[in-house]
């Protein structure tokens, strides 16, 4: 690619990077009035964020419903081995999907396995969903998960309103529901607890590197309990099909991905312009005859 391609690409870039800040602007549900700067939050996410509750105690009499349409309580998953809590809902089109996808690709590459070394406890805070949303979800996951243990060690439940109230309560997961889109504001996060259930440690984001995965499980093993860690959350909110738009959070990922790449392209224009000096300076010195 020449130079002045390189150039245009360049420019283009650039130019779609100011039409994703500018629509970001504009007004989208939930959001502030036109003109509100991209990066101001949306008044709902006020609301969504963690309560770090560390040391304090799960209810294990809530009752639930497992994937194969059982009744269970929370306690089912406690007494032998610390647990990893994911609390998502199964028709999330943003973020619950992306957080047990890093969640998976944490504990994949560990050598510690969900049903011999820890439970995986995942929880829909939707209580419309059913125990076969729940089961497909988690045939998936286990397919590739590809550990003898997992069927036994991973549970994807479903439950009624209070019993997920008291559980989010319980870890200080709070989230708001959008009744005018029939979606959830969200925190990404996972909780670690040990195997009495008090809340050991939380991992924050859509990726955790597996290191941290394993030594916040070996730590709630030991039942030990973390520190309070900084908060770095990603929100999840809507796509509006009205509108086309997407809200905060997402706009910040093509916002961010946008300036990765514009870095990208400048450092590699930055190393072709220096390396086209320099074949020119060695152009000009073998025809002048001097080094």
């Amino acid at each position: 690619m020449t130079l002045r391609r390189l150039l245009a690409c360049a420019a283009v870039l650039w130019a779609g990077a100011g039409v994703v800040s500018m629509s970001a602007q504009r007004a989208m549900p939930g959001s502030s009035a036109p003109g509100t700067p991209a990066m101001a939050p949306l008044p709902i996410l006020k609301e969504v964020r963690i309560d770090q509750k560390l040391d304090e105690s799960v209810p294990l009499d809530l009752p639930f419903t497992d994937e194969q349409g059982r009744d269970v309580t929370l306690g089912d998953y406690f007494g032998k081995r610390p647990v990893v809590l994911a609390l998502v809902y199964y028709e999330c089109p943003m973020l619950c999907t992306q957080v047990l996808n890093g969640l998976f690709s944490s504990m994949e590459p560990v050598k510690i396995d969900a049903g011999r070394d820890f439970d995986l406890v995942v929880v829909s805070f939707d209580p419309g969903e059913t125990p076969a949303m729940a089961l497909a979800k988690k045939a998936g996951y286990v397919k590739h998960y590809q550990r003898p243990t997992a069927d036994a060690g991973i549970h994807f439940l479903t439950g009624r309103q209070t019993s997920i109230d008291r559980l989010a309560d319980a870890v200080g997961f709070r989230y708001v529901y959008d009744e005018a889109i029939d979606q959830y504001a969200h925190p990404a996060a996972i909780t670690v607890l040990t195997a009495q259930g008090k809340v050991s440690k939380y991992l924050y984001g859509v990726e955790f590197a597996p290191l941290d995965f394993r030594f916040a499980v070996t730590a709630a093993g030991e039942g030990q309990i973390g520190t309070l860690v900084d908060q770095a959350l990603l929100y999840c909110f809507h796509y509006d099909p009205a509108t086309g738009k997407y809200s905060l959070a997402i706009m910040s990922f093509v916002r961010i991905g946008a300036v990765l790449t514009m870095v990208g392209l400048g450092a590699f224009l930055f190393v072709n312009l220096r390396r086209d000096r320099r074949q020119r300076t060695a152009v000009a010195s073998t025809a002048t005859g001097t080094r």
